[in-house]
């Protein structure tokens, strides 16, 4: 049977050939692929390790596809034919399945010789050289032929000095000399043509921000002196030296430093039109230097005062350009902003006219959103939300947004009609409001928005929620918030809230289903416990918490990058001085007859990700998290909105959202079918490493490890589980590992993405008994699973194959 179809396969590719060759002109060959080969010098021995991936990469344009050396896509070319309709589906499938044959020409290799030879240049493989060849194939009758190409590499020059040629101590001069401090370009580096512009970019951006508007990188030259090796015997034979220079022809303008003069804002410009600057220059009254026209009276001037960071007189900057439109964007309030500076027109001048042109959005707008998602848990579902903004609400630009929610999580498959199971399927609804201020509102406290990077914003919000758990019970939550968000550059943000009210309270409850769960002999009473203390405790708390996030940004060309954020969140102390005093210490205190809960949380989330090449990328992130009630509330257990869980499609995706943990606590499959996945802690430890490798501009994918696990502080009894579920000296020997493999599509909007895991490492089989030997003595299983996977069984497959399907990267 094999025999047969490899027979039927070669004739047709034979058969296919020979309709191919009949189209191909006499004398030509079907480019079908290409080769580069490097050799380094002989003498000087020069490191060429990824050199030849990097010069394939030059060459164009690709090859004819081929299947076996079989041109396929051209034998479909062809096959469909001239098709008589350019839209028709004949067209349609020659362009989808065919290709037009590319022909291997002397000419097209020649270039690519030279590009060859220019990327060597530009690299600092100085007097290297290319040469390319057509190697047709072997047997005439093909017709096809491969482009080979033998790079010969000499010795990369690196950098031994970087002078700036100074000709007097003039501003300008003396500006250019500082900006030396960050050069790029250092001793011991290649010489790189891209280090070379990118050089060039930052000493222009650095100037502009000294005040030289008219000045750009075109006016700067760096000369190479390759001969130094030669003249100087103490240096080694591949070295160079730089010299920075300004051009000679470059006109004086573009040397000065300029000045602000008057500033323009105008409101009412709509996109097709162009601003009369003659005319917003007689328009509106002059305040804190700056003219305001607004025909519609839609907004108070304070918003422009504090956007803009310019002020008559001061000096341009690049950095307040860009702060000053990115304010203006953020502000949300106009469809675009542009800008432009004039000079203005006297003899010698150094003053700019500033002018910024608004399009205002509508105030008002009505957005509906209808999403749907599955979840690893094996639960399924959607959720409507409906937002109503007003985004000038007191004309200041502030945001005033009212939206109301319906969601529903039902379970997929599984023993979804199984009357046991009444922890498993959720509703929820809300509403809730939001209101943001483009300042802070605190008396006597003002930002300068000549310091600041964006403007500092103040929010106040409202939240109501209720959570239905299907025939069980429903948990209510009030919430009000005051919060602050600023920051000083693009690399910090800070985020206080200072007021933080929160009223949790559970409410119809289901009797029938709380007598059966408290009365079943097969219920575990761990649960039965922790499920009475969730459904009689009600939860006021009053805290305050501070956030911090920083992401440095990158030097050029450098592979490393970093995100560091943070936080804590610190409750209870206030209210507990108002609430009222229990008979024992141990009892929390009381307001209105719900218990004050005291509580100390702290949060840590690191990042690093590295390019390995360009479309391999390395992404790490550590996760940790603790919150540790004290005072009277020691003895409570912590709100289950308040603690952690372990797995998902943004944690340990080899196991299934909140199925992880505490500690070595095994799965207890009556409580799953009884209640789902429902285990959370006080603790939480998470790392993940993931390689991401990109194919095409839209088809990546990944590789991942997983490790971590979440613990409870404090008794057994408060945590409500038992002693499995504390942390301990030994938690390392607690973290469950998982990995597997994903599939991300990037449309550049939205990442699609679908990762499939498997675990490797099992933390409670530390705690389940395998066997008992003669002896008496007790085997643990091992906790490393991989003698386990068996891909070919279905039972396997259905519980340690996690599918997490999301949108968005993990992290």
């Amino acid at each position: 049977m094999r025999s047969n179809i490899g027979y039927l396969l070669a004739i047709c590719i034979f058969l296919g050939s020979c309709s191919v060759n009949r189209y191909v002109p006499e004398g030509q060959s079907i480019y079908v692929g290409n080769k580069v080969n490097v050799q380094a010098d002989t003498l000087s021995k020069p490191n060429v390790s990824g050199l030849s991936s990097q010069l394939e990469g030059l060459i164009k344009p690709p090859p004819n596809k081929t299947l076996f050396g079989f041109p396929w896509k051209v034998w479909f070319y062809y096959w469909i034919g001239e098709p008589k309709d350019e839209g028709g589906l004949r067209s349609w499938f020659r362009k989808k399945l065919g290709e037009p044959p590319r022909y291997a020409t002397q000419r097209i290799v020649d270039i690519n010789a030279a590009n060859m030879v220019a990327y060597l240049d530009n690299e600092g493989y100085y007097r290297s050289s290319v040469k390319g060849k057509i190697v047709p194939h072997k047997k005439k009758k093909k017709r096809t032929a491969v482009t080979e190409y033998n790079a010969y590499v000499m010795p990369r020059y690196v950098i031994n000095e970087l002078t700036y040629v100074i000709p007097d101590s003039s501003r300008f001069n003396r500006d250019l000399d500082s900006a030396k401090a960050k050069t790029l370009l250092k001793k011991g580096d290649p010489i790189r043509l891209d280090v070379v512009s990118a050089e060039r970019t930052r000493i222009d951006q650095e100037l502009k921000g000294k005040g030289y508007y008219f000045f750009n990188p075109d006016h700067l030259i760096v000369k190479v002196d390759s001969t130094i090796g030669g003249a100087d015997s103490t240096l080694g034979p591949q070295q160079v030296n730089l010299y920075l220079e300004v051009k000679k022809e470059t006109a004086q303008t573009s040397l000065k430093q300029y000045f602000i003069n008057r500033i323009f804002v105008n409101t009412g410009t709509e996109e097709s039109q162009q601003t009369d600057s003659t005319a917003l220059a007689t328009r509106g009254p002059l305040r804190r230097g700056i003219n305001v026209t607004d025909p519609g009276n839609k907004y108070k001037r304070r918003i422009f005062y504090d956007a803009i960071g310019f002020r008559r007189g001061n000096m341009y900057t690049n950095t307040m350009h860009d702060v000053s439109l990115q304010r203006l964007v953020n502000l949300q309030n106009f469809r675009f902003v542009k800008n432009r500076f004039d000079l203005v027109p006297r003899s010698d001048s150094a003053l700019l006219d500033v002018y910024y042109d608004l399009a205002p959005m509508k105030k008002k707008s009505l957005q509906t959103v209808l999403s749907a998602s599955t979840k690893s848990n094996n639960l399924g579902g959607s959720q409507l939300d409906v937002t109503w903004r007003n985004r000038n609400f007191f004309r200041g630009a502030e945001m005033l947004a009212l939206s109301a929610y319906f969601g529903f999580d039902v379970q997929l498959g599984g023993n979804r009609n199984s009357s046991n199971n009444i922890g498993n399927e959720y509703i929820r609804y809300g509403a809730k409001a939001d209101l943001s201020f483009p300042r802070f509102i605190i008396p006597f406290v003002r930002i300068r928005p000549e310091k600041s990077q964006a403007l500092p914003k103040t929010i106040l919000s409202l939240n109501y929620e209720n959570r239905i758990q299907r025939n069980f019970y429903t948990t209510r939550s009030i919430r009000g918030d005051w919060s602050y968000v600023w920051r000083r550059n693009s690399e910090v943000e800070h985020t206080l809230t200072p007021i933080s009210i929160n009223f949790v309270e559970p409410r119809n409850i289901n009797y029938e289903t709380y007598d059966k769960i408290i009365f079943d002999p097969d219920t575990n009473p761990l649960d039965v416990q922790r499920y009475l203390t969730i459904l009689e405790t009600k939860y006021l708390i009053m805290g305050s918490n501070y956030s911090i996030s920083f992401r440095p940004t990158p030097r050029p060309f450098s592979k490393n990058q970093f995100a560091l954020s943070g936080g804590i969140d610190y409750g209870g102390n206030l209210l507990s001085l108002i609430a009222k005093k229990m008979e024992y210490d141990s009892i929390p205190r009381e307001l209105f007859g719900v218990p004050v809960f005291q509580y100390i949380k702290l949060d840590g989330d690191v990042r690093y990700y590295r390019t390995i090449t360009p479309s391999i990328k390395w992404a790490n992130r550590l996760l940790l998290g603790a919150i540790r009630p004290y005072g009277n509330s020691k003895t409570m257990q912590t709100p289950l909105f308040k603690q952690y869980f372990g797995g998902g499609s943004t944690g340990i995706r080899a196991f299934r959202a909140r199925s992880l943990g505490p500690g070595v606590y095994p799965p207890d499959s009556s409580s799953i079918a009884l209640f789902g996945y429902q285990t959370f802690a006080d603790i939480r430890m998470e790392f993940n490493s993931e390689i991401r490798i990109k194919f095409t501009d839209i088809i990546n994918t990944a590789l991942f490890v997983d490790a971590g696990n979440i613990w409870s502080f404090g008794s057994a009894e408060r945590s409500g589980y038992d002693e499995r579920a504390l942390i301990s000296n030994d938690f390392f020997k607690q973290l469950a590992v998982g990995g597997g493999i994903g599939l991300r599509l990037d449309f550049s909007y939205l990442v699609f993405r679908l990762d499939l895991a498997t675990p490797f490492r099992k933390p409670w089989y530390t705690q389940e008994i395998e066997s008992e030997t003669p002896e008496g003595d007790i085997k643990y299983k091992n906790p490393w699973v991989f003698n386990e996977i068996k891909f070919g069984s279905k039972s396997w497959r259905k519980e340690n194959l996690i599918l997490n399907i999301a949108v968005g990267l993990p992290f």
